[in-house]
């Protein structure tokens, strides 16, 4: 049982939260638009700063993101998304594996067959007992010495590849969304056997008795896989060698969790966190203020925003904000002054998902630094992407800094 003195920190994170002026919202950000009382709350209180949290050079995605902000530097320690996945759905990668994220996808077909859209990158967001039993069977059909599929949550899943190649060009799904595919299959090393499973799985999964289903139910068939995020096994310093302090996670996504792992962070596991708009705020709050009790460090994460942002739909993501806003920074907060005394919380998204692109981008976030000890006087200052524009912040180019001013407060 942890000391009532003792400094505890809280990583607050709603992935994807940050985005751009729309025009149906006159010319306000979702965020700026959103009703968010408690964080407005901890900016009008806090240190507020702008954080980039993609090197130059680098795929804006959530892995390099999050990588960054639990204090790891991407040029250093990044490996590739898929591995971190692996981590957390427990399979062991050899030195020579390459692990792939294996999305189960919605694919419109032209009428001969030769042409087709991304129309979905997560299939409906199919649930997973039925993706379960997909993927299950197609590891089945398309199962070789060197190549077998693991089901994950939802349309996330993974291929392992023996000895694999790994420098393939691969494109994220939810970047070509609306767009014919032919451009962007997977070139380079290992393109032919990488597009030869994506074309077989389609031939199987469109006849697949689940996806009949599914297409009677007005749902969204998963009619193809999308291979990408490719990589070998991260060798990382874990975060209490870093900052000497034990630390937890909590997350709906495999990925956050993986990196987390590989951290040697405690995986708190939420019951009805789905990473998506129904997911469990409250129980995720919940968690990270006992999780408290033993460790000094919690990072909590949320997907709902940045799904939402990828949706493209603003009333969705706005909903996202407000829920992660009172059920999530509301709730954590009170459970701190109720319980601590020493407490610092680090508030931010972990890259912005603009509605209009539908995809992740590069441009630095907002983020706030709330310290018990240390009240600021930051009237007027709201948590949103006004920040950015502010003279009187701070601001932190190499993203994996901020982990370290955060702990360490330098």
């Amino acid at each position: 049982m942890g000391s009532r003195n003792k400094t505890r920190y809280v990583v607050l994170l709603g992935d994807g939260m940050a985005d751009r002026p729309l025009k149906e919202l006159g010319g306000k950000t979702p965020l700026q638009a959103a009703r968010t009382i408690n964080m407005d709350k901890l900016a009008s209180q806090g240190e507020a700063g702008s954080v980039r949290t993609i090197p130059e050079g680098f795929h804006p995605g959530s892995d390099i993101a999050n990588l960054s902000i639990m204090g790891y530097d991407p040029k250093r320690y990044y490996s590739g998304r898929a591995p971190l996945e692996a981590a957390s759905m427990d399979i062991r990668l050899k030195d020579n594996d390459v692990a792939y994220r294996c999305n189960l996808v919605t694919l419109k077909f032209s009428k001969d067959k030769k042409n087709a859209v991304m129309e979905d990158y997560s299939a409906g967001h199919i649930e997973t007992e039925e993706a379960r039993i997909l993927i299950n069977d197609l590891n089945g059909y398309l199962n070789k010495d060197d190549i077998s599929f693991y089901p994950g949550v939802s349309y996330r899943h993974l291929m392992l590849w023996k000895a694999g190649e790994v420098k393939a060009e691969c494109i994220p799904p939810h970047d070509i969304t609306g767009k014919e595919i032919g451009d962007y299959l997977p070139v380079g090393s290992g393109e032919e056997v990488l597009k030869e499973l994506m074309i077989k799985s389609a031939d199987f999964l469109h006849a697949h008795p689940i996806n009949k289903e599914r297409i009677n139910r007005g749902l969204r068939p998963a009619n193809s896989i999308w291979l990408w995020g490719q990589g070998k096994r991260p060798t990382m310093p874990t975060f209490k060698e870093k900052y000497g302090i034990e630390g937890a996670l909590i997350s709906a996504v495999d990925l956050t969790k993986g990196i987390g792992i590989y951290a040697g962070f405690r995986i708190i596991n939420v019951i009805g966190a789905t990473g998506y708009l129904d997911t469990n705020y409250t129980g995720k709050a919940e968690a990270a203020i006992e999780a408290l009790n033993d460790v000094d460090f919690v990072y909590l994460h949320v997907e709902a925003p940045d799904e939402a942002g990828h949706s493209g739909n603003y009333k969705d993501k706005i909903k996202a904000i407000e829920d992660f806003d009172g059920l999530v920074v509301g709730h954590v907060m009170k459970g701190l002054e109720g319980r601590f005394k020493d407490y610092r919380v680090l508030l931010l998204p972990d890259h912005a998902t603009p509605i209009k692109v539908k995809t992740h981008t590069d441009e630095p976030v907002p983020f706030v630094i709330y310290n018990s000890r240390i009240k600021i006087n930051n009237e007027g200052v709201t948590f949103d992407e006004s920040i950015l524009k502010r003279k009187d912040i701070a601001v932190f180019e190499e993203g994996y800094k901020l982990m370290d001013y955060f702990i360490k407060g330098k």
